[in-house]
């Protein structure tokens, strides 16, 4: 187990993490923050990596994740199901897990709703989201410095770029559908890339988005072959990266986190409430075509800065109320 350090700060190993008795409350909580994740997962441009890391449960989910080893295998083969359960944190995997899995279940066709009839303040909810939890992320670093800076302004420059690739058309089969699993899931898990956003760089955001909203109306035997060679393509990806990252918190905890926050920062220009005026002008105009959108214009559509600014600071304020209610618990 690598030891991650912090100055002035003093960070218990993610083994002793895994040997905290929890209370049912505090595996609510962590449903909760799961949750989180997984809404912010089915928004292009908004990280679940970034409500992993603010809530303050982002190191012991890569540790987590990590500790799907050679380890963890053998102890498996070995019928040691209970050692097995807690090398790898079992409940908390299963509690944040949860979480995810039944925000995006639930939430997907809510968050799309909402995106293409509210973009606005949609947006902006999420955009003074990640503006707090900025805030919160760079007040945790101590020690700034020269190099400090010019690391936080690299992962603002990384997080601008990736944020503003434009999506490319690509294949239905099934190997890219593994594929994009693969690398989706490494986005999701990291703060300030949106793995949502991945896909929709990839050309399958409104493919895998159709087929989860298929698969709860009850298009099984249509949709389970997509959904299970995607998972099985997140699993591997998310195995495989976790080890990386997981190197890169033990070995460069503080530049690490510094680039992170610069990331979360970077993507804010890929969720500032007005940066996509074709889709705010087909929210207002629904029964226009497509082509007909651009001729219309923008002194016809209605800004909603007021709703803007109201939604932006109930984000601002969420993080907030988040970040006081973990504080809270962790306390008790």
């Amino acid at each position: 187990m690598v030891h991650c350090k912090q100055e002035n700060i003093h960070k218990e190993t993610l083994l002793n993490k895994t040997l905290i008795m929890r209370k049912i409350k505090d595996y609510l909580l962590l449903s909760l923050k799961g949750a989180g994740m997984g809404a912010a997962d089915v928004i292009p441009g908004v990280s679940g990596g970034t409500i992993a890391f603010m809530t303050g449960i982002f190191e012991e989910l890569v540790g987590s994740i990590n500790s799907f080893d050679a380890t963890a295998l053998r102890l498996l083969l070995g019928g040691k199901v209970g050692a097995f359960w807690k090398h790898i944190n079992g409940s908390f995997l299963l509690a944040v897990g949860c979480g995810i899995l039944l925000s995006v279940l639930t939430l997907a066709k809510i968050m799309l709703y909402l995106l293409n009839n509210h973009p606005i303040e949609t947006w902006a909810f999420f955009f003074g989201l990640i503006v707090a939890s900025s805030i919160f992320i760079l007040r945790g670093v101590k020690g700034w410095n020269l190099i400090s800076v010019v690391l936080t302004i690299l992962g603002i420059i990384l997080g601008v770029t990736v944020c503003t690739l434009s999506p490319t058309q690509t294949p239905d089969d099934l190997w890219f559908i593994f594929l994009s699993g693969a690398i989706a899931i490494c986005a999701m898990i990291l703060p300030g890339i949106s793995g949502s956003f991945i896909l929709l760089i990839l050309g399958k955001y409104e493919y895998i988005m159709e087929t989860i909203s298929r698969l709860t109306a009850g298009d099984i035997a249509g949709t389970l072959p997509i959904i299970a060679v995607f998972g099985a393509g997140a699993a591997t990806g998310i195995v495989s990266f976790s080890k990386f990252l997981h190197w890169l918190l033990g070995k460069f905890h503080k530049q690490t986190l510094l680039v992170m926050a610069g990331f979360i920062i970077g993507s804010l220009v890929k969720v500032w409430p007005w940066s996509n005026m074709d889709a705010i002008k087909a929210s207002q105009y629904p029964d226009l075509p497509e082509d007909a959108l651009s001729q219309i214009p923008l002194e016809s559509v209605d800004m909603h800065y007021m709703g803007a600014v109201i939604f932006a600071f109930v984000g601002f304020f969420l993080v907030t109320g988040i970040e006081l209610l973990s504080k809270k618990f962790i306390k008790e």
